[in-house]
């Protein structure tokens, strides 16, 4: 394993801002993997750290395939990791909105191109994401639908859903989406937390990637049985919304199987206890996403559904 710094500045006020990649192998460009961009996403350094003490191992038995080279990307915004803010605290910009970045333009979009600079030429770039809401998400592997998307490749990792999105205008600036137009095989890779370690998910994470580089001849590795994975396009999910605001109290989780009419939360008024609304599922489905902050406000998403129809 080589340590190496890929993008550094000097800071004024504190230790110098830098993001440390971990290799594996030599020769090509063949996977790279990053984990946190934001710095409330503790989850996705864990699973990287996880993935560079297994790859460090396999790499001393020799099981990392010749002149293959892979390099893990752990956190990409220490800064805001150190202090626990989400997005950049200066201006509150979020870096991987700046993809593929400017080299002269703003604080975030000089990290962004610095990064994007060491890591646009692999063939494989796997990112640890997260949602823009707080929430448990049921494992699965996304990408983006840029006419370089290879869905059947994405069903390597072996986890239970591959979601294929429609980019949104604000997509087109994410680290993903600009992987896939500058030709790399990029997959994002949601397990169920964000701001809390979730040891379950985190391993789920990383025997997905370990399978994806053994099916594809990066290791030398023996594959771990995997879900059959269903595909489904994004605006296929069905939001299940609040119509109060309040406390919520659910009764169901990502991964559970609902049916049409079940009681999945109750939203209560937070100053009488009263329950205000009766939170039901609209059809049979799959919960991909569950909402987990205590206050919910009108309108809120508080589960995703992916139905069984």
């Amino acid at each position: 394993m080589r340590e190496d710094v890929i993008y550094s500045f000097k800071g004024l006020y504190r230790d110098a801002f830098r993001v440390k990649g971990y290799v594996f192998g030599e020769g090509e460009k063949t996977a790279c993997i990053v984990g946190s961009l934001r710095g409330n996403e503790y989850q996705q350094v864990y699973v990287c750290s996880l993935l560079i003490k297994k790859l460090k191992e396999l790499e001393e038995y020799g099981k990392v395939s010749k002149d293959k080279s892979i390099m893990i990307v752990p956190c990409g915004n220490p800064y805001s990791m150190n202090i626990k803010k989400r997005f950049w605290s200066i201006d509150n910009t979020d870096i991987n909105r700046m993809f593929p970045g400017y080299e002269k333009g703003e604080t975030t979009q000089r990290i962004a191109a610095g990064i994007f600079e060491q890591i646009k030429d692999y063939k494989y770039g796997i990112q640890f994401a997260s949602f823009y809401m707080p929430g448990h998400f049921v494992p699965q592997v996304r990408i983006m639908k840029t006419g370089n998307e290879n869905i059947e490749m994405a069903k390597a990792f072996g986890l239970p859903f591959v979601v294929v999105h429609n980019p949104r205008p604000f997509d087109t600036a994410t680290l993903n989406y600009n992987w896939q137009i500058w030709d790399t095989e990029a997959f994002s890779i949601y397990t169920s937390s964000t701001e809390k370690i979730d040891k379950k998910s985190a391993k789920t994470g990383v025997n997905a990637v370990l399978n994806f580089l053994a099916k594809e001849g990066v290791i030398d590795y023996e594959i771990t049985e995997g879900c059959v994975s269903k595909v489904i396009e994004s605006d296929k999910f069905i939001s299940i919304r609040t119509t109060n605001a309040g406390f919520m109290k659910p009764l169901v989780q990502a991964g559970d199987v609902v049916i049409k009419g079940q009681v999945m939360a109750y939203v209560t008024n937070p100053y009488t206890g009263e329950v205000i609304q009766t939170v039901t599922a609209s059809t049979d489905g799959i919960i991909a996403f569950e909402y987990d902050s205590p206050i919910v406000y009108q309108n809120t998403a508080a589960f995703k559904l992916i139905p069984l129809s």
